[in-house]
C-alpha cells in the first residue's frame, strides 16, 4: 500500500481530528481516574452524577462545553462539578493535538493512512494513560498495574510500528527501568531501613519508560522526574509551609485500621499483614520528613514529555558527546 501523505491535507483538518478525538477520550479518562482506584467497572453503569448518581444525559456530557453551559454545577442536584473534569477533558484534546503535531505530521509522507491512524491511537492511549496514572497516584498514591504493565506491553508490541526504538532495546530498557527503581529504592532500602523507599508501581512505571524509550530514556525520565518533583516540593513548602498527605490515603488507612479492630482470628492476622506490607500503612513520621510525596506523577510527566520530544533531546545529547 502506498503512503498517504498527511501533508496533502490542510494541517487544520488533521489537527482538528486529533483535538476532537482527544477531547472525547478525555471525557472517558475522567471515568478511569475516578473509578479505577476504587475497583469499579469502567463500563457500567454509564456516566452518572458523582453526588446523586443520576444518569447524565448525552447533551450534558459534551467535553468542556457542558461544564461551561451548566456553569460548573450538575443539572440534577445542582452540586458543584469539580473543575478537574473539564481540565482533564481539555488535556485530552491538547494531547490529541500534540500527537498529531509531534508524531504524525513530521512523518506524513512516509505513512499509509492505516499506519498513521494506528500510530495516533497507540500514542494517544499511552499519553492519556500517563495522565490517568499521574492523577490517580497524586490522589491515592497508587499506580494501577493496568496502566503501568499495560503500558509496558503496549510499548513492546508497538516497537516495530513506531520504528523509533528496536524491540531488543525496548526489552532491555524495560528491565533497566524496573531494576533501576526496585533494587536501590525498594529492595536495598528495605534491607537497610526496614521499609521500602518507593512503591513497586514506580518501578513498573519506569519499566514503561524503558519499553518506549530504551535504557537512555529511563535515565532521562528519572532525571527529569527528580528535578520536577524537587521543584514541586520546594514550591509547595514555600506556599503552605508543609506538604499534606492526600485525603484519600488517610481515609484508606483509617478504613483498614477499623476493619482490623472489627476482625478476628485469621482474618485479623491477614489484615495486619496487609497493613505491615503497605508502605502507606502507617501515618507519616515527622522524624522521617513528614508526609510522603507521590513520585509517580513526576515520572509520568517526564515520560509524557520525552515521548513527544525524545528524538530532539536524544540527538542533542549525542551531538554534545561528539563535540
Amino acid at each position: 500500500m502506498e503512503a498517504f501523505d498527511l501533508n496533502l491535507l490542510p494541517p487544520w483538518i488533521v489537527l482538528s481530528f486529533g483535538i476532537l478525538f482527544g477531547l472525547l477520550c478525555g471525557s472517558f479518562l475522567n471515568v478511569v481516574i475516578y473509578r479505577l482506584p476504587l475497583g469499579l467497572s469502567l463500563i457500567r453503569p454509564g456516566s452518572q452524577c458523582p453526588h446523586c448518581e443520576t444518569k447524565i444525559a448525552p447533551y450534558d456530557n459534551v467535553p468542556v462545553f457542558a461544564y461551561l453551559w451548566l456553569l460548573g454545577r450538575s443539572r440534577c442536584c445542582k452540586q458543584k462539578i469539580s473543575p478537574r473534569y473539564p481540565l482533564v477533558e481539555l488535556l485530552g484534546g491538547l494531547t490529541g493535538g500534540a500527537v498529531v503535531t509531534m508524531k504524525l505530521l513530521p512523518l506524513g509522507h512516509e505513512l499509509t493512512l492505516g499506519h498513521a491512524l494506528l500510530l495516533f491511537w497507540v500514542y494517544l492511549v499511552l499519553l492519556l494513560g500517563l495522565i490517568a496514572a499521574a492523577a490517580i497516584d497524586f490522589e491515592h498514591m497508587i499506580l494501577p498495574d493496568s496502566i503501568t504493565l499495560g503500558g509496558v506491553a503496549l510499548g513492546l508490541l508497538s516497537s516495530p510500528l513506531r520504528n523509533e526504538v528496536e524491540l531488543s532495546t525496548s526489552v532491555i530498557g524495560s528491565i533497566v527501568g524496573f531494576v533501576g527503581i526496585w533494587f536501590p529504592f525498594i529492595w536495598l532500602h528495605e534491607k537497610l531501613r526496614g521499609f521500602p523507599g518507593m512503591g513497586l508501581g514506580d518501578a513498573k512505571l519506569l519499566a514503561l519508560a524503558g519499553a518506549w524509550l530504551g535504557p537512555l530514556g529511563t535515565l532521562l525520565t528519572l532525571f527529569l522526574a527528580a528535578i520536577q518533583g524537587t521543584l514541586f516540593a520546594g514550591i509547595a513548602l514555600l506556599i503552605s509551609g508543609k506538604i499534606e498527605e492526600p485525603k484519600a490515603v488517610t481515609a484508606q488507612r483509617i478504613q483498614l485500621q477499623q476493619a482490623i479492630e472489627e476482625a478476628e482470628g485469621e482474618e485479623k492476622e491477614a489484615l495486619l499483614r496487609e497493613l505491615a506490607a503497605d508502605p502507606l500503612g502507617l501515618p507519616p513520621d515527622e522524624a522521617e520528613g513528614g508526609p510522603r510525596i507521590a513520585f509517580g506523577p513526576f515520572l509520568a510527566l517526564a515520560v509524557f514529555e520525552l515521548i513527544l520530544f525524545y528524538k530532539p533531546v536524544r540527538d542533542m545529547l549525542y551531538e554534545g558527546l561528539y563535540l
